[in-house]
């Protein structure tokens, strides 16, 4: 059974006003993925995907009605984070603001515990 433990993991405002827009426009629900998976620059990255609902032992965060669901394995290595969506001259992405992460890359999708 899903659990929902906001101290977690965290979706902020701005995120979940994104994940919904982007959501609408695709036609499902407001739920957004967070996995980590080994590759990247630093060890490990993160993906993001729009799901269509949570696994039975996915931790889930919700923010404004939009929902963040993150399995076991990936919140062993995010617990404690943020998700944000920042927008720059460099363009517009998600951010997670991780804890745990010892180092990260540059592009900030990479990190290493």
């Amino acid at each position: 059974m899903a659990t929902a433990l906001s101290e977690d993991i965290a979706l902020t405002p701005s995120a979940a006003a994104r994940v919904a827009a982007i959501a609408a426009k695709q036609g499902k629900p407001a739920l957004l993925r967070l996995s980590v998976e080994g590759g990247g620059c630093s060890g490990f990255q993160y993906k993001f995907e729009l799901a269509e609902g949570p696994e039975g032992d996915d931790t889930i965060a919700e923010t404004d009605g939009v929902r963040l669901v993150v399995d076991p394995v990936s919140l062993d290595l995010v617990r404690g984070a943020s998700v944000d969506f920042v927008e720059s001259l460099g363009g517009a992405a998600f951010r997670v603001t991780n804890p745990q992460a010892a180092s990260g890359c540059g592009c900030g999708t990479s990190f290493s515990v």
